[in-house]
Parts: C-alpha cells; sequence; structure tokens
C-alpha cells in the first residue's frame, strides 16, 4: 500500500497528540509510586472505563475477530462475547470490594487476605508469572499483529516493525505513568474506532461485496448466524455451549478475569471512588461488546468475498512474508482498499490502538514486577523516585522480552488459546476467594501450578502429534485444577483469624460465606446486597447482549428480530436506570 504525504502527516499528527499528555503529566507521574501505578486513585467514571476498552482494543483484536469469523462464521465470536458474562460480574458484585481493599496493585491483594510465608510465595510468584511472563506473551501477541499489520501496509519486516514500536511505546509508557496511560487512552480510542468505521465502510463498497445488500446476497447465510449450526454438535460444543456453561467463570483471561484482575484491576483501584469503579467498568462492558464488534466482523465477511482463500491475500501482497500469512492477515489486507487520508487515519487508529494496549501492559507488569517484586522482596524502604527509575527501566526490559518472544508466535488464534489455556480452572477460585473465608494462599498456589502443568503438559502432547480438540483441553484443566485446588483448601490450615478479621472488616464482602470471621469481627454486616447484584448482572448482560445481537440484526436486514432485541434492551437499560441508585447508595463512598 502506499501512503502519501496526507497520510504520514496524519499518522505523525496521531503520535504528536498521544505524546502531549505524557510529556505535561510526566512530572506527576514520578512523584510516587500511587502516582505512577493508580493515577492517586483520582481517575473518574469515564475515564478509566474508555481507558478500559481502549486497552483491550488492540491491534491483534480485528485480527482475531476476522480470523473467527473466517474459520466459523460469525457465530465463532462467542469464544470471546461469552466473557460478558465474567466483567459484568465484575460490575456488579468485585468492583466495590477491589475499592475498598486500597491495595496499590491487585497482588498486593495476598498479603491482604492471606498471611506468612504461603502469602509472600503467591505474591512474589504471580509478579513474575503475570507481570514477566504471562505479559510478555500478551504483548508478543499485539506485536505479532502490528507486524502483520506493517508488512501488508508498508511493507516493513518484522525486525523492523518491533524495533519502532519499542522505542514508541518504551518512551511513551516510561514517561506517562497511568495518568498518561489514561488521557492517552482517551484521545486514542476516538482515533481507532473511527478508523475501524471507515474500514467497514470502504469494504462494503468494494465490488466483490456489493454493499450490505450484495454482501448479505453473496455469503455464505451460514457464516452470519449468531448462533452456530446446531447440527454440527463438535462446533456448536465447543463455540457456544463450553464458552457459555464453563468458559466464562473457569478461565483466567486478560480483561475477563473472573472477580476482576490485572489491568481491569489497576483501573478500579485507580477510581476516585467505588461508584466510579463500578460505574467504569460498566461503561467498559459497553463499548467493548455493543460498540466494537460490528465493524471488525463486517471487514471479516467482507474479506471472505475478496480474498476467499489465504493464495488470494499471498498473490495479492507477493511482498509479504509468507511465514505470516493467516486468516488474521485478512484483516490488514482489507485496508489496501482505503482511499488517501482515510488510510493514514487507519494506520493511526491501529498505532493508536496499538500504544494504548502496549503502555497498559508495560505499566501493569511494571507494577507488579517494581511493588510486588523488587519493592517487596529486593529492596525495601527506598525512596520513592528511586522506584519510579527502576519502574522505568523494567519497562524497557519488558518490551525487550515481548519483542523476542513475537518470533514464537503464529496466529493471534493461537495466541488467545494459549492464553486460555494457561489460565484454565483457576477462575472459579478468584469469584470464592472474596466470598469464602476458607480459601487460603495453598488454595491459589496449587491451582496455579495445576493449570500451568496441565497447560504445558497439552502443548508437548500436540507437538508429539497427539491431537486433542481446545474444549476437550479446556473441560480437562478446569475438571482437573477445580478438583486440586478445593481439595488442598479442605486439607490444609485456614488462614489465620487476625488476618480474616482484618480483611473482613476493610472489605465487608457480603453473603454467609464469611459467618463465622464476622462474628469476631464485631458482627459489622456488609453494605452490599447480593440479590441486588445478581439483578444488576442478569440486567446488565440483557442490556449488551440484546443491543450487540440487535445492531446485528439490523445490519441484516431482520427488523421484526431487531425489534425485539431493540425492545429487551429498552426494558433491561430501564431496570438498570432504576436499580444503579441503589446500588450507589452503597457504593458512593471511596474507600
Amino acid at each position: 500500500m502506499h501512503l502519501t504525504t496526507l497520510d504520514w502527516l496524519i499518522v505523525v499528527l496521531s503520535i504528536v497528540v498521544s505524546f502531549v499528555p505524557a510529556i505535561l503529566l510526566m512530572r506527576r507521574a514520578g512523584s510516587s509510586t500511587a502516582e505512577f501505578f493508580t493515577s492517586g486513585r483520582a481517575a473518574p467514571w469515564w475515564l478509566i472505563g474508555v481507558s478500559m476498552v481502549a486497552t483491550t482494543f488492540s491491534t491483534d483484536t480485528p485480527n482475531l475477530v476476522t480470523n473467527l469469523v473466517r474459520e466459523h462464521g460469525v457465530a465463532n465470536n462467542w469464544a470471546w462475547w461469552s466473557f460478558l458474562l465474567t466483567v459484568m460480574l465484575t460490575v456488579f458484585f468485585y468492583a466495590r470490594l477491589w475499592r475498598r481493599s486500597g491495595v496499590l496493585t491487585d497482588l498486593e491483594f495476598y498479603e491482604l487476605r492471606y498471611a506468612g510465608r504461603p502469602a509472600r510465595v503467591v505474591r512474589g510468584f504471580r509478579a513474575v508469572y503475570l507481570g514477566l511472563f504471562f505479559n510478555c506473551v500478551i504483548m508478543a501477541s499485539v506485536n505479532l499483529a502490528a507486524a502483520k499489520i506493517a508488512n501488508v501496509m508498508l511493507g516493513w519486516p518484522m525486525g523492523k516493525t518491533l524495533l519502532i514500536c519499542a522505542l514508541l511505546n518504551v518512551a511513551f509508557a516510561a514517561t506517562s505513568g497511568l495518568w498518561g496511560v489514561l488521557v492517552t487512552d482517551f484521545i486514542q480510542f476516538g482515533v481507532a474506532m473511527t478508523g475501524s468505521f471507515a474500514a467497514a465502510w470502504f469494504a462494503l463498497k468494494q465490488p466483490e461485496v456489493g454493499g450490505i445488500s450484495g454482501l448479505l446476497s453473496r455469503i455464505d447465510p451460514a457464516m452470519l448466524n449468531l448462533l452456530p449450526d446446531f447440527t454440527d454438535w463438535g462446533l456448536t460444543l465447543s463455540v457456544l455451549v463450553i464458552p457459555l456453561t464453563v468458559q466464562w467463570w473457569s478461565v483466567w483471561y486478560p480483561g475477563a478475569e473472573p472477580g476482576g484482575g490485572s489491568y481491569i484491576a489497576q483501573r478500579m483501584l485507580a477510581a476516585r471512588s467505588e461508584r466510579d469503579a463500578m460505574a467504569g467498568t460498566l461503561l467498559f462492558n459497553i463499548a467493548h461488546y455493543a460498540l466494537r464488534s460490528w465493524p471488525w466482523i463486517i471487514v471479516a465477511l467482507a474479506s471472505l468475498l475478496v480474498y476467499p482463500d489465504l493464495a488470494d491475500i499471498a498473490t495479492s501482497f507477493p511482498h509479504v512474508d509468507r511465514s505470516l500469512i493467516g486468516h488474521d492477515m485478512a484483516y490488514p489486507a482489507m485496508l489496501k482498499f482505503l482511499p488517501v487520508g482515510w488510510l493514514g487515519l487507519m494506520v493511526a487508529g491501529l498505532l493508536s490502538a496499538y500504544i494504548s494496549t502496549i503502555s497498559t501492559h508495560l505499566n501493569w507488569g511494571t507494577s507488579y514486577l517494581v511493588h510486588d517484586l523488587y519493592r517487596r522482596f529486593i529492596r525495601e524502604g527506598a525512596s520513592e523516585a528511586h522506584y519510579v527509575l527502576v519502574g522505568r527501566l523494567v519497562t524497557a526490559l519488558l518490551m525487550a522480552v515481548a519483542a523476542a518472544i513475537t518470533y514464537v508466535l503464529d496466529s493471534a488464534r493461537e495466541s488467545f488459546q494459549l492464553l486460555l489455556s494457561i489460565g484454565a480452572g483457576t477462575g472459579l477460585l478468584y469469584l470464592l476467594r472474596w466470598f469464602w473465608w476458607r480459601v487460603n494462599a495453598w488454595s491459589e498456589i496449587s491451582a496455579m501450578l495445576s493449570s500451568f502443568l496441565l497447560a504445558v503438559g497439552f502443548l508437548v502432547l500436540q507437538k508429539s502429534g497427539a491431537s486433542i480438540p481446545a474444549h476437550v483441553q479446556l473441560l480437562l484443566s478446569v475438571g482437573i485444577t477445580t478438583v486440586v485446588w478445593v481439595g488442598v483448601t479442605l486439607t490444609t490450615p485456614p488462614t489465620d483469624r487476625p488476618t480474616l478479621v482484618r480483611f473482613y472488616r476493610l472489605v465487608r464482602p457480603a453473603g454467609r460465606g464469611w459467618a463465622p470471621v464476622q462474628h469476631d469481627a464485631g458482627g459489622e454486616g456488609s453494605p452490599d446486597s447480593l440479590p441486588m447484584a445478581l439483578l444488576g448482572w442478569v440486567m446488565g448482560c440483557a442490556f449488551v447482549y440484546s443491543a450487540l445481537f440487535g445492531a446485528g440484526s439490523f445490519l441484516y436486514g431482520r427488523t421484526p428480530q431487531g425489534l425485539l432485541f431493540l425492545g429487551v434492551a429498552l426494558a433491561s437499560g430501564w431496570g438498570l436506570w432504576k436499580l444503579l441508585p441503589a446500588l450507589w447508595s452503597g457504593a458512593g463512598r471511596a474507600a
């Protein structure tokens, strides 16, 4: 693709605008680790909500959606649509609890909830496991998508792309801290979404597609279905049944962690109040699922008409590295049809999406390695300026490691499955540890080890030629890991009573799971209502799913179906509007 001077000016302007907040907030970010990692706990709900959406909107996200659609149709997106159940649970059950805890990172939670050496082991191990290994795998998958896009659009080899992107991200993330990330995310999300809608618009205008009516008449109708073909039970099981019955609550996946975690927890901890934490996470759910899906899906469907086979992509882009070609590359391949100016805006949007995601992961991973490992176990009592400096150096290290791992991955789909397999089976533990006093540090250790060893075992079997379906691996991992950690929980001593009492008084979780501890804590009850939270979760899921499928139904020209979904969206939205004030009354205080 040929970028004109106008296109490059738009790209450069986008970079300059993105760096302005980083420069303006550099001094504030460097004043303390609280400012650098949690923005001084003063972020409003709309800023943290948009930042969550911007972070999960990366260069690999449209590639992954395209990969899913081209393989098994629109219904294949249930692989990630099912996670709405998880994150909506975070809104109504866990956002307030995180904000009340007052921790700087979600790993600090472990020494708040548990006690003794096991708690320290969990915190230190997860700082390395998540902050270094897991985090760098995520960044590598984002790097891979960026490399594929740059290879198609600019003809750049992977090494050149990684070098330029690394310099941009390290300069940004090491300078701005979380405040700069939040403000820049807000700007970059607008640019990225504009580019997404433009890509869908011009994809539909191609002669092979013939507009939305041509797309609907020329594409295989089965590819348009919102639900999989129930005559293909194997596909239905892996795409719909397991994600909705098992995967959503059992798998730890970045951005959709059961009970909240990683950069979602970081944003909630950065909120200025419990109410802001809840509202921001609710905004994230609405924008993440209902707003962003269809522009990507339209481009993916159009690509099936323009590039029916992978060989068509190779023929259209003879300069592209053959090792990079996969179904996920169809998305950047469709961008060749963007006219002058719009192409520059799309490159700027993809770059914005990339920077917002990588900068968040750099800040998040650095917070673990500096606050939860270096400060806690290696050098305590140093100045705030020292820890901020170490954080900036670690930022560069993480980017280098992620760049190296990028060369190992092949596709967005492969990366998605790898992350799912590593976190399989731990989700129920992360849900229950807030509401059941009996969960202890050994529960966490056994769950992590079991899940990781099973993921490695399945990977070795696959590399040796064994063929085990992904959904079978998931079910086995969830079942075995759950049995392991529950058994360990019931056969090891509980956390000491003073630690449990202190945690309960601070966080005040609702329900009967803390009844034995509540008595020792003076009988003070929780301000939260589990039935009201459950009602909010049901209505929130109904609102987002009906908005998502209603938009699709209207795009498909299925007006009666669209009106039905619209009615559900209006009813559930009205119910949320009436319910939220009652929930706010228990969440309006800053922790």
